[in-house]
């Protein structure tokens, strides 16, 4: 990534929030009272912005023809509620399992100050979070690229069905697994969802909206591989 993609990323996404605290407080307030509409609108920008910068990292330029913008946002505002809805389902439900396997007050824990117990919580959710949900999203990532890229990146194309067995049967597995499964799950998205679930909830929802961007960044990495 260039100096001038950070700017952009600076400006366009980040600048905002700290300039004009209104625009964060207004962010924050439309976030907690609709999280599955903000959850849409935020991954369909930022990821698909993740995208972008990873197609200027091969070519140079953050759009061609037949990448689809358009397209690739609307299945990133899909995939924007199925991530909300399970960063709801595994913070809630690995509470339970750490107290089922003997940790005592998992939920306050995390809830407290900083400390070495609640860096655990936070591993452990971000941990069943990436190891369960978040291959089966990044595969069905690809897949969606695929077929919009199948389709000359149109609205209408993706609208077309989508040849789930021709393309699982064509995708290469062996960059999906060496690279998105093996390296960016245990490597990055781990780690940088451990930090997420360690900050107060009203810090979340901002670094969850960056991190859109990383993994719009990430899955284009891991589809480029692929093509080569």
């Amino acid at each position: 990534m260039k100096k001038k993609d950070i700017l952009v990323i600076t400006i366009v996404v980040l600048l905002p929030f700290y300039i004009f605290p209104s625009v964060y407080k207004a962010y924050a307030d439309f976030n907690t009272a609709h999280g599955m509409i903000m959850s849409f609108i935020k991954f369909a920008i930022l990821a698909t912005f993740g995208e972008m910068i990873g197609l200027r990292i091969r070519t140079g330029n953050y759009n061609q023809p037949g990448f689809g913008i358009i397209p690739r946002a609307i299945v990133w505002g899909f995939l924007g509620l199925t991530i909300n809805m399970a960063f709801i389902i595994f913070s809630k439900g690995t509470i339970p399992l750490l107290e089922y396997l003997g940790m005592q007050n998992p939920g306050n824990i995390l809830n407290g100050n900083l400390s070495f117990a609640k860096i655990l919580v936070a591993f452990c959710i971000s941990t069943a979070l990436n190891l369960i949900y978040a291959p089966i999203m990044m595969t069905l990532h690809k897949i969606t690229d695929t077929h919009i890229t199948n389709n000359g990146g149109t609205v209408a194309g993706l609208l077309k069905p989508i040849k789930m067995g021709n393309i699982m049967a064509n995708m290469d597995w062996r960059v999906q697994w060496d690279f998105v499964f093996k390296k960016t799950i245990p490597f990055f998205w781990i780690p940088a969802h451990t930090i997420t679930f360690l900050l107060p909830a009203d810090f979340r929802v901002l670094f969850a909206a960056i991190l859109g961007i990383a993994l719009g960044v990430l899955l284009s990495i891991g589809s480029l591989k692929s093509a080569k």
